[in-house]
């Protein structure tokens, strides 16, 4: 005998009765608040464009915000003009870099710029005001060497403020800055529309 749509239902409201009281029992062991190192790294695209959808959460909640920008230079992206034309106060936004490498073609110069970079975000981190702080490219100046990773990874873990969320974005994130963090999401490539020869294009990638 086939089963009834108000046995079906019965059956369905028994069983996320049982599984909301499990997740009840779970939440309540989840209580600590702490300021979280975070890292969004991997081929996939969204990386960047994450970060700055919790940055809008952020201003929400009226949470002061930092970006730095390292690599990408003067390239204009929607999401710099929007927050510098509409949120001035609430987000203190800054470019470290020239572009990308093969652009700037001056190794030397791209390791000042990302080491100074590094010396203005610390200055934005050791800030408490501060609650975010996204180091957007990060990890690609960390990848070429440009910044040394153990100084980066001390400094997160010993001078970040308590309750300061500090983000990190870039491929090929260094493994000792994925041990070290808290949070840490890979973006993962399954089809790109540059394969077909399609460009980059406002409003979806900058």
């Amino acid at each position: 005998m086939s089963e009834t749509q108000p046995d079906q239902n019965a059956r369905h409201a028994e069983k996320m009765k049982k599984i909301k009281a499990a997740r009840d029992r779970l939440m309540e062991t989840k209580t600590e608040e702490k300021g979280l190192i975070m890292v969004h790294t991997g081929p996939g695209k969204g990386k960047s464009s994450s970060g700055f959808g919790m940055i809008m959460r952020c201003i929400a909640h009226e949470m002061p915000v930092a970006v730095v920008q390292f690599i990408k230079g003067n390239w204009a992206t929607g999401e710099r003009d929007f927050l510098k034309t509409h949120f001035p106060d609430e987000v203190k936004f800054h470019v470290s870099g020239e572009g990308f490498t093969w652009e700037t073609q001056d190794r030397e110069r791209d390791i000042a710029k990302a080491q100074a970079g590094w010396e203005l975000a610390k200055q934005l981190i050791r800030d408490p005001a501060n609650r975010f702080v996204m180091l957007d490219e990060i990890n690609i100046a960390l990848r070429n060497d440009y910044l040394d990773i153990d100084d980066v990874v001390d400094f997160l873990l010993t001078e970040k403020p308590d309750m300061t969320h500090v983000l990190l974005t870039g491929r090929n994130a260094k493994p000792e800055l994925i041990e070290a963090a808290d949070l840490v999401t890979e973006m993962t490539l399954l089809k790109h529309p540059f394969r077909d020869g399609i460009k980059a294009q406002a409003g979806v990638e900058f």
